[in-house]
């Protein structure tokens, strides 16, 4: 498992990619690529807006509140524990498995929020992976080789227990 030290907290604050008011401004980029979203609200919104994901992360939590728009999604449903502020092992294998036979839900009993990093270091290039930036938007991070050597960096900053 990796764990996010408190002292690098401030570095996953600021987006990890380009952000956006809302859905309905960046859905022209999203033509022609697959979609992956990590979040509740932002994987409800990208439905409502009629776009097909091969891959949604949740935990039917919005900033730490049960969520009332938690998305009904007719994919295979993996089920993985991720406690906060961490990555497991579980929740990697996970993703792997979801970018390997897609479309699919990874339910997270613990929080998501960090999922982007793996998430993005494994999706194959072209990938579109959105997620939300509380209070400001959305984040759109389209997958290339720069994007993935962000993810690495980040994930460096981690501590494996």
């Amino acid at each position: 498992m990796l764990r996010l030290p408190e002292a690098h907290r401030s570095l996953f604050k600021r987006p990890f990619g380009t952000l956006y008011g809302s859905v309905d401004e960046l859905l022209p980029r999203l033509e022609g690529r697959p979609v992956y979203a990590v979040g509740d609200v932002v994987t409800h919104n990208l439905l409502a807006a009629g776009v097909v994901l091969e891959i949604a992360i949740i935990d039917g939590y919005t900033m730490r509140t049960p969520c009332t728009r938690s998305p009904l999604l007719q994919a295979r449903r993996l089920t993985v524990k991720n406690p906060p502020g961490t990555i497991t092992d579980e929740l990697e294998e996970a993703i792997e498995e979801a970018i390997r036979h897609p479309p699919a839900v990874i339910f997270v009993d613990g929080e998501e929020d960090l999922a982007v990093i793996p998430l993005v270091a494994a999706a194959p290039d072209g990938t579109a992976v959105l997620y939300g930036q509380p209070g400001e938007g959305v984040v759109l991070r389209l997958v290339d080789a720069a994007a993935k050597q962000v993810a690495a960096s980040m994930l460096d900053v981690f501590v494996r227990e």
